[in-house]
């Protein structure tokens, strides 16, 4: 267990990670590591609960994109209260084990020594990132999803690199790109593109990109890193994580291309290599809204979005090392309809997508399997369930109500099925609703009138 103490030991003598981590506020924190970017993020604006990069003109961020100042002595930056509150980050995330096989609970017995020598190796250069456990998970029904699950320390370390760039590379990205970035989500990408079809984009690009994490060029993150950043050791690590490979089956496997889906790290490189899609296309005159590497490019005619296309495949070919699915890619318009982060959009509604209805049921058939019993315990997953799947499709602007009131009669069925271990009509009268409801159970039409109600 490489760079790692775990068991029962003795405490250190000198607790310099926690002593300091109490020493500093966080605010205080903020100004000593970032000085440039706190100031930006803390305008009058900000405060009053504006979005960080809604503080910066977008012709500022422009003019900031083309005549880039490097940013040197990130190294220096590296402190023990740095260190500590990634640390905090991770262990708030929660996660697996690595390969090393020492979970949070046994990287916090030794905390100190781990964290203080951590620090060290990420100061001298002489820290070396472990393969990462690949695991797969269902996308769809006979289709996974790799991804790679870093050790602990790893993700410590991931995590002081990300708190060292994000700041820098956050005043640098496009108005029109919200996914991990903070302040931003889907809903803001979704209510973007709506805000765009009102003012006449009814010609739409829906791209996808062909495995992007799995074959984005480490050429091309290291490429918009260097243009950006200064110091070498900070440069060596990001190259050391994109080169540190992945454990599968007991086989170590080298990855030449790509991110693992699954570092702290690998959104905001993604969205850092990305980001020269998103100022290729404004300098074009072109409208889009992008989350991660899903986007959609919006136009005021059919020949323009074609155009757009060739654009797009040309710089993703020539500059990423990707390319567009010619399955899923495609010219379309809002009277046509398209997908996007889970919604069907069309010019007339904003719905569940059909494959969101799907994957939603077949995590409720999961859980309400007939040889299990009806249970508090149960309730309470089920209700986790609803709970987020209502929180993110129930909106302002979406039409979910019909979907909604069907979904939670289907939810009432398979509850009963499971409490008689038989489908029957006659079991509505034997476990009726007012029952469900005393149990806890939720329902997704509730969530919708209290956004009704709110708004």
């Amino acid at each position: 267990m490489k760079g790692v103490t775990v068991g029962k030991g003795d405490e250190p003598t000198t607790a310099v990670t926690r002593q300091l981590a109490r020493q500093f506020r966080p605010h205080q924190v903020g100004r000593f590591l970032f000085p440039v970017a706190r100031r930006s993020l803390r305008t009058p604006d900000a405060a009053a609960g504006m979005s960080p990069d809604e503080t910066i003109p977008q012709d500022q961020r422009e003019n900031e994109v083309t005549t880039v100042q490097k940013v040197h002595s990130l190294t220096g930056r590296i402190t023990p209260t740095l260190v500590y509150d990634a640390w905090r980050a991770v262990r708030r995330n929660r996660g697996a084990a690595g390969i090393d096989k020492v979970s949070i609970r046994m990287f916090e017995t030794n905390l100190d020594q781990n964290l203080d020598r951590l620090l060290r190796e990420l100061k001298t250069g002489a820290y070396q990132p472990l393969p990462a456990r690949r695991v797969y998970i269902t996308k769809a029904p006979g289709k996974f999803r790799p991804l790679g699950i870093p050790a602990v320390r790893d993700r410590v370390a991931q995590e002081v690199l990300r708190r060292l760039l994000s700041p820098i590379f956050e005043r640098r990205f496009h108005d029109d790109s919200y996914g991990f970035r903070p302040g931003r989500g889907c809903h803001q990408a979704v209510e973007r593109l709506l805000e765009l079809r009102r003012q006449g984009y009814k010609h739409v690009l829906d791209a996808d990109i062909s495995g992007f994490f799995d074959n984005l060029s480490h050429q091309a993150v290291m490429t918009e890193l260097s243009a950006v950043i200064a110091d070498g050791n900070i440069l060596r690590l990001t190259e050391k994580f994109l080169k540190a490979g992945v454990l599968e089956g007991g086989q170590f496997l080298a990855t030449r291309v790509g991110t693992p889906q699954g570092g702290v790290a690998s959104p905001l490189l993604a969205n850092i290599a990305l980001n020269l899609l998103d100022w290729h296309l404004h300098s074009r005159g072109y409208r889009f809204v992008r989350y991660a590497d899903d986007f959609v490019v919006l136009c005021l005619s059919e020949s323009q979005a074609k155009e757009a296309r060739a654009e797009v495949e040309h710089l993703l070919h020539t500059r990423l090392g990707l390319t567009l699915s010619p399955e899923k890619t495609k010219v379309t318009t809002f009277r046509e309809g398209f997908a996007f982060l889970g919604f069907d959009i069309s010019s007339h509604s904003v719905r569940m997508r059909d494959k969101s209805v799907e994957n939603f049921k077949a995590k409720v058939r999961a859980i309400t399997r007939r040889s299990y019993n009806l249970e508090v315990e149960l309730v309470v997953r089920l209700n986790r369930l609803i709970r987020g799947t209502a929180n993110y499709f129930a909106t302002q602007w979406s039409s979910c109500g019909d979907m909604y009131r069907s979904l939670d009669r289907w939810i009432r069925m398979r509850l009963r099925c499971q409490k008689s271990k038989r489908k029957s009509k006659e079991d509505n009268l034997r476990l009726r609703l007012k029952h469900l409801k005393r149990m806890g159970l939720l329902s997704l039409a509730s969530f919708l009138h209290s956004r009704v109600a709110g708004a």
